[in-house]
């Protein structure tokens, strides 16, 4: 089968499309046809060496998966060959085919484009699990986003509305911000044009945010938590700019805060049926047409390459995806 291959760290020029093995399933895996695999900015992170885990080389990046099943393990009973179906994995998705852990492989609903499917599972669940189990935010609360035209950020924009807070989306262009307000942002700022910390105390009436929903990292974490309110919940998603912030700890003392890491992948393995529990209320909202994820652009498989490029330069609203034909 073809697929895209990462044989040495590097930027995504050095990523090679050639022909590889076909996987196979364990007893408690799926083998599926891909249709369709998100990319996700952790992505282009793997393939460089600077993510949480680094895989053995050489390996197939992609983790948001869509397609239909070719072959069920013997000890999976919820699927069978030929359903359509989306799932999640650590790595293998940048592929005509790859196995999937049935815990985390999900049937797909009938209308529900590939393409959709693909585009949903990292960035609604990772933006879920952590204002739902992370953060606990409740209903009234004032949530800033930063990097809110992104995949996550957009995700985060989207539920934090439908889940009654006030939202304020945080990007680097006007463009992306009319993109948070079509999904539900109450107020939006151009961090680049405007000063984050006195534009949030305007917005909030000098009271700060209840919780901070950050997946850039850089500059603008030590400004988004000096913005928090009194025991506030600061999210920490990732670091899109590139820097790791070093914070000051006694920030946290003065506002009675939390800093709260969210590790989606890990939390989607260790705690299988609490991920199920929040998968099945967001294939809900989604039926229900409470949730809708944007696809900035397609790719074929071959082009794998120049998604990773165009999410690296950050010109992507919402989600890039890669077709297999």
């Amino acid at each position: 089968m073809k697929a895209i291959v990462c044989k040495k760290y590097g930027p995504p020029s050095d990523l090679v499309f050639e022909d590889v093995a076909n996987p196979i399933p364990k007893k408690d895996e799926v083998l599926i046809q891909v249709k369709a695999c998100g990319v996700n900015f952790p992505d282009t992170l793997i393939i460089q060496g600077l993510y949480q885990f680094k895989p053995q080389l050489p390996f197939v990046p992609g983790s948001d998966v869509a397609g239909i099943v070719k072959e069920v393990g013997s000890e999976v009973n919820h699927l069978k060959v030929n359903d359509e179906v989306f799932g999640f994995v650590m790595q293998g998705g940048y592929a005509e085919e790859v196995v999937v852990p049935a815990n985390v492989c999900f049937k797909k609903p009938p209308k529900m484009p590939f393409s959709i499917a693909s585009s949903f599972m990292v960035a609604y669940g990772t933006s879920y699990h952590a204002l739902k189990d992370r953060a606990s935010i409740k209903s009234g609360e004032t949530l800033l986003v930063l990097g809110a035209s992104g995949g996550v950020g957009l995700a985060a924009v989207e539920l934090g509305k439908l889940m009654g807070a006030k939202v304020i989306a945080a990007a680097s262009s006007e463009e992306k911000l009319e993109l948070c307000k079509q999904y539900g942002a109450d107020e939006v700022i151009n961090y680049v044009n405007e000063d984050l910390k006195s534009k949030v105390k305007e917005l909030t009436n000098s009271k700060g945010v209840d919780v901070v929903y950050d997946p850039v990292g850089g500059d603008y974490s030590e400004i988004a938590l000096r913005c928090m309110s009194w025991e506030g919940r600061y999210l920490v998603i990732g670091f899109a700019a590139g820097t790791i912030p070093k914070i000051p700890l006694n920030l946290t003392l003065l506002k009675g805060c939390s800093i709260v890491g969210v590790f989606w992948g890990s939390f989607a393995m260790k705690s299988p049926k609490e991920n199920l529990g929040n998968t099945m209320q967001l294939m809900k909202w989604l039926g229900e047409e409470k949730l809708r994820p944007h696809i900035h652009k397609v790719y074929e498989l071959n082009e794998a390459p120049n998604a990773l490029e165009e999410m690296m330069h950050r010109k992507v609203k919402g989600k890039v995806v890669i077709q297999c034909s």
